[in-house]
């Protein structure tokens, strides 16, 4: 396997090349929100770029969202997390830039050597511990701990991606409405029933982070979201496939009551007093780099672009006899002189040929347009006629006119957090209008069994792979689709759905959140892109 084909992805003809003066290498992946590149400082320290999708991006909320998001970032010191550098929330479009983390994910590690050690889990616990600490120093609650936002770089864990974390002040009211962020997998049990989330959730996702870690798979189990979240609110987890040494721990950081959970400072005491004179003699670096595997070479940062010195298109003139002198040296200073004045008369010389050739077209031009027009021109005025409003002006020296340019594609237009549960629908015609749910043309519902997307004027698929679904992709795949009802088992935060409409509008869900783990209070929330007129 190619490891830094893996890592780092080539960009492709629709990435930017800079964002912000930062010229972008690679691709480091995607997700809901946006894209990640690797780029570099000034100074050639690499970072990760986050940009968010442009659709999303013209959004008020969303901007609100994303500001949020930065200054909860910003607050954060610590030596177990990826400190933010650089932002810019009123950018176009909006971005982040965090310091990149050379080496895997946890579920990438997991993935390739299978489970961890004792002695790493109790590394890895005490290192989330204290980015925790870290984290909830500042006020702020994490919501999304999991296996995917721990990176292990060769010195210890990163904890990652605040894209969803709240400041502990706003969560009262933030939560109030009904909105659960998260992943079902990793959520502690408040989070799932939609309750009050405070920073003992972030200690039960750490601890089935590190059951993770230590089983190679989810200590709560696999399947669709819906029935993992329904073990963890009504049923304890089974510490007795975890390694007989670690349950003690697990017990108090997995207990159903907050209050009774460990702290973040309880369970790094917790840790160093089993590692003993592991942890005092910083025998951490060993084990990390033996889970980190092999260092992947960061690809160089990308050289400015160098300006092409353009050629003369006239012979500069011969210099005067006097304008060169001798130097000590041997050389000429005039040489340096001639030079100027060779690139100054180049300019010039290719300003006057632009112009002439500009004035004999817009002539001909003009001419062609009275032979061709015929007396509807005259009637209008000059104006009228001009080729860059009617599409139809002729090619210089053809004589006939070109046909008429196809129409442009239609404008996304972003919807952010747009609310489907049993009473509320969404009508793609106004989606910030209130539609019942039987009027909607996009209905969620959850019967006795799962939950399901459902229409009697709409048809669905759901898009699967990488995130970054487009126009084309969902067209093609709509194309012949006639199913309206599209259960959502396999769906989870970041999944993306398109949808076609009765009146031929297409549509982009990206789904970040789902909770269905009881039935009667379901909702799906996510952000809706719409192509009006576009199947």
């Amino acid at each position: 396997m190619d490891e830094v084909r893996d890592v780092f992805q080539p960009l492709q003809a629709a990435d930017p090349a800079e964002v912000a003066g930062y010229r972008l290498a690679a691709r480091l992946g995607a997700g809901g929100m946006g894209r990640v590149y690797l780029a570099h400082t000034q100074g050639g320290r690499p970072v990760a770029i986050k940009v968010v999708r442009p659709e999303l991006a013209d959004d008020p909320d969303f901007r609100r969202r994303f500001g949020r998001e930065i200054r909860a970032a910003q607050r954060v010191r610590g030596a177990y997390t990826a400190e933010l550098i650089d932002a810019d929330a009123d950018g176009v479009p909006p971005w982040l830039a965090t310091l990149y983390v050379p080496g895997p994910s946890l579920a990438e590690a997991v993935a390739r050597q299978g489970p961890l050690s004792v002695t790493a889990v109790l590394w890895l616990m005490a290192g989330m511990a204290e980015a925790l600490q870290a984290i909830h120093a500042e006020g702020i609650v994490h919501r999304d701990l999991k296996p995917s936002n721990v990176l292990l770089a060769a010195d210890g864990p990163r904890v990652i991606d605040f894209g969803i974390a709240l400041a502990a002040a706003d969560a009262t009211s933030y939560t109030a409405t009904g909105h659960t962020v998260g992943t079902p997998a990793y959520m502690a049990p408040e989070q799932a029933s939609g309750q009050e989330v405070t920073a003992a959730a972030d200690v039960f996702a750490l601890a089935q982070t590190a059951a993770f870690a230590a089983l190679g798979r989810p200590l709560y189990g696999d399947g669709p979201g819906v029935y993992v979240l329904y073990r963890i609110v009504h049923s304890g987890p089974d510490l007795s496939l975890l390694p007989e040494a670690l349950r003690p721990l697990f017990a108090r950081c997995l207990a159903a009551d907050p209050a009774e959970r460990a702290t973040p400072a309880e369970i790094v005491e917790w840790c160093r007093q089993r590692l003993g004179a592991d942890a005092d003699a910083g025998g951490a670096p060993a084990v990390w780099r033996e889970i980190s595997g092999p260092e992947v070479a960061v690809p160089p940062p990308v050289p400015d672009p160098t300006p092409v010195q353009p050629q003369p298109l006239i012979a500069p003139p011969h210099p005067p006899a006097g304008l060169l002198r001798p130097t000590r040296a041997g050389g000429q200073v005039g040489r340096r002189r001639t030079a100027r004045i060779m690139v100054i008369g180049s300019a010039v010389g290719a300003l006057l040929l632009t112009v002439l050739a500009w004035r004999v077209m817009d002539a001909e031009g003009r001419n062609d347009h009275r032979d061709t027009a015929g007396p509807s021109a005259s009637a209008t005025g000059p104006e009228s006629g001009d080729s860059s409003d009617s599409g139809g002006s002729a090619a210089p020296g053809a004589g006939e006119p070109v046909a008429e340019a196809s129409s442009q594609e239609p404008q996304p237009e972003p919807y952010a957090l747009v609310m489907l549960d049993r009473k509320n629908s969404v009508n793609l015609k106004n989606p910030r209008a209130e539609a019942k749910r039987s009027t909607g043309d996009i209905r969620f519902d959850c019967p006795t069994v799962g939950c399901q997307l459902e229409s009697d004027t709409s048809v669905f698929v759901q898009l699967h792979g990488k995130p970054g679904g487009t126009l084309e992709e969902c067209r093609l795949l709509l194309k012949n689709e006639k199913n309206n009802r599209l259960p959502l088992a396999g769906a989870a935060n970041g999944s993306e759905i398109c949808v076609k409409g009765p009146s031929g509008d297409i549509a982009l869900l990206v789904i970040s959140t789902k909770s269905t783990a009881m039935p009667d209070i379901a909702f799906l929330q996510g952000d809706l892109t719409i192509w009006r007129g576009a199947a």
